[in-house]
Parts: C-alpha cells; structure tokens; sequence
C-alpha cells in the first residue's frame, strides 16, 4: 500500500482520501492502488465509505468521518456511487458537491492512441460552472400547468470559474479559453457570466480568449474539435458539453473528472456509472478511474508519476494485447491493470 522506501525518502507521503463507491467501485479501486504502487506514488490512501444519512433535523449528510477526512486530505479519489431510488433521498454526488462547494468541474478529453472513433487529435478540456444556473433547483408551479424554474447567475460564481478556467490554462501550458454562452437570447444572466470571463481574460494577457454562443460550439465541436483548448461555461451547458465531448474520445469509460472546491478541497472522479451487472466479475474497465488519479497526481504537482502511469495506460491500448471489453478485447479487469503494472515498471 505504500510507495517503498527510496522513493518515499525524497518525497513526504501524502494521503489522500479514497471512496472506493459502489457496484464496480470497489474492483476500479484497487485496480488504481496496484498501478500505483507499482509505479512507487508517494501516497498513502485513507479509505472511507459513503453513504448519505439523516442528520439532526432530518437533513442529509455523509457521515462525518468521511467529510473530517476530506477536510483533512484535502484530496480525494472516488469511484460511482449509487443514488438510492427511496423517496427524498439525494444524489450522493450532489451532496459531495454541496458539501465541499465543488464549484468547478474539469474534464480533460484526449484522443487515446489505438482505440479507435471518428476523431482522432482531440485534446480539450471543459470546465463547468457546478454550483448554480438552471441546476439551482428553484421551481415551482405558477398556475396548474404553468411551472417556472428560476436560472441563478451570480457575479461571485461566474468570476471563480473564469479566473480558475485561465488559471488552469496557465499551469497546464494551455492557450486559449473559450467562453460558452447564449448572451444573445438570456442577456441578464449569460451576459454577467460572460462579462466576468471577458473581465478575466484582461487578467491572462498569454490566454488568447474567445467567446462563442453554445449552438455554434456544439456544431463546430462534432465538425473538428481539435480547434477548441479550454471551454468555460455555466452548469447546464457544461452538463451536457462535457458528455458531448466524452463521446467524442470513445466516451465515459475513458474519461477523466476532477471537481475543485474552496479551502483546497478537490475530489477526481470517474464519471461512469456502478454497472451492477458485471460488479464483482473482475470485467470492468478501470481507465477512467485511473486517469482520474492521474489529473489528481497533476493536481498535486507529481507530474512525473503522472506521466509515467498515463503513458503506461495509453501504451497498454494501443498494444491491443491486453484490453477489457469496453476497449473492444476480452481481458479480465485484473489482466488489464496487471499489464499497466509491468508497462509502468518497464518505464522506471
């Protein structure tokens, strides 16, 4: 479980918190824990378990040794998590959210080398506004018939995530930012979540800026991404742009999420579903889950471990030998990572 002796001497370990999830949670997990002691990440895991439960006065929580982790970590990588069908219960991922303000979702999108789709040199990365917009949840039934859902902007929101979308730019040798937005029709509020980008953009003099409305992007989006860098946007659009763009790679089971909240709280994240139906068979596909580790890994500055396993993983595909299902072989889960493993040593 810990990376070994000599590579721990010349960095401190870090210990990050780790949500295993649920239905094919708990086999991605471990899959990500064996590549990286393989690849000797100075990193100790602090393993918590998530489910919501009701706290004085009815409201839900996660239970509080997970938030004193969290808070603690300040760093977390977490597998699905089921939503429970019962009534009134929430959706753990929107409690996390709440909790720790998770304002700012990141999802890299990168062509991976020997697993084919129609597009080939996609490397983008969209960044959603995750606190507000139309997923504010303010609805209400005006006359029988007639319900308005209220679409919050705010001036606070839409600054953090521009700033933070330049910023990333910034560390992550990106060019340009791209802001997303329907000003054209909802003046007030896309039009103060894109004065607060263009009021950014000043800020990044090197970030070329552009602002496009959501339709032209989606049409030039699936005509040739490879124009686009950095989107920002608000929630909804992102909602839906970040899929588009898992699509566009091979889809959800190879793509990275990272979600950044206040006080240096950050959770990564696979954004695939529990698939119940092949939990516990050994046949699921970890790629996610570890690239997800990998952005973590960036995050905290180990860029050369992340490069290491990401490269490892990469190779593993586009060898052909060694794939799950998903990836279009019929390798056991275990087999997979075992040969990201051997690949990530051959790499040292």
């Amino acid at each position: 479980m810990y990376a070994s002796h000599h590579s721990s001497l010349l960095l401190t370990l870090q210990t990050v918190t780790l949500i295993p999830g649920d239905g094919i949670g708990p086999e991605i997990s471990t899959a990500v824990m064996r590549i990286f002691e393989a690849a000797q990440v100075p990193i100790q895991w602090d393993e918590r378990n998530v489910t919501a439960i009701q706290g004085p006065g009815g409201n839900w929580m996660i239970p509080p040794n997970t938030k004193e982790s969290m808070d603690r970590n300040k760093i977390g990588l977490k597998g699905p998590l089921k939503t429970p069908v019962a009534a009134g219960h929430p959706s753990m991922n929107l409690l996390l959210r709440k909790t720790f303000d998770l304002y700012a979702n990141v999802r890299p999108c990168m062509s991976i080398e020997g697993y084919k789709t129609p597009y080939t040199d996609v490397d983008l990365v969209t960044i959603r506004e995750n606190t507000e917009g139309e997923y504010s949840g303010i609805e209400h039934v005006i006359v029988d018939g007639v319900v308005q859902s209220i679409k919050l902007i705010t001036e606070d929101a839409s600054e953090r995530i521009a700033k933070y979308a330049f910023e990333y730019a910034v560390n992550n040798q990106r060019s340009s930012v791209t802001a997303v937005h329907k000003a054209n029709i909802m003046r007030m509020s896309d039009g103060l979540f894109l004065r607060k980008c263009r009021e950014a953009a000043e800020n990044y003099k090197d970030i070329k800026f552009t602002e496009m409305y959501l339709d032209t992007v989606c049409l030039n989006m699936v005509q040739d991404p490879t124009q686009f860098d950095v989107l920002v946007m608000p929630n909804l659009y992102g909602d839906i742009l970040s899929d588009l763009c898992a699509g566009l790679i091979g889809g959800l089971g190879v793509t990275p999420s990272g979600n950044i909240g206040t006080n240096g709280v950050a959770i990564f994240e696979s954004v695939h579903g529990t698939a119940p139906d092949i939990a516990g068979a050994d046949l699921a596909n970890p790629t996610a889950l570890l690239l997800s580790a990998v952005m973590m890994l960036r995050h905290m500055g180990l860029h050369a471990h992340a490069q290491r396993i990401q490269t490892a993983c990469f190779n593993t595909i586009q060898d052909k030998r060694v794939l799950t299902k998903d990836l279009g072989g019929n390798a056991k889960c275990s087999e997979f990572t075992a040969a990201i493993c051997e690949r990530v040593q051959d790499l040292d």
